[in-house]
């Protein structure tokens, strides 16, 4: 994915359960279909539970890296 596909960027880092994850939604609810949404934590919890609530609310979870303690999430709003 080029950096060009990024329309937004969420720092989430320093935050814990449950804010990533409602950051995320609120963000999300912001952007239109077809941005993406990167979202950056570092939360260990971060990882479930992103990638549960894309799951649950049907958005696209492109890809999810990690690089030590920072977690990079790439959502792409497809409703």
């Amino acid at each position: 994915m080029s950096h060009q596909e990024v329309t937004h960027i969420l720092d989430a880092r320093g935050l814990y359960c449950p804010e990533p994850v409602f950051r995320t939604k609120v963000t999300v609810d912001q952007i239109n279909v077809g941005e993406y949404l990167e979202v950056l934590a570092d939360d260990p919890a971060s990882e479930e539970d992103i990638s549960r609530w894309a799951k649950r609310t049907g958005q696209n979870m492109r890809s999810i890296k990690k690089n030590g303690k920072e977690i990079r999430f790439m959502i792409k709003k497809v409703k």
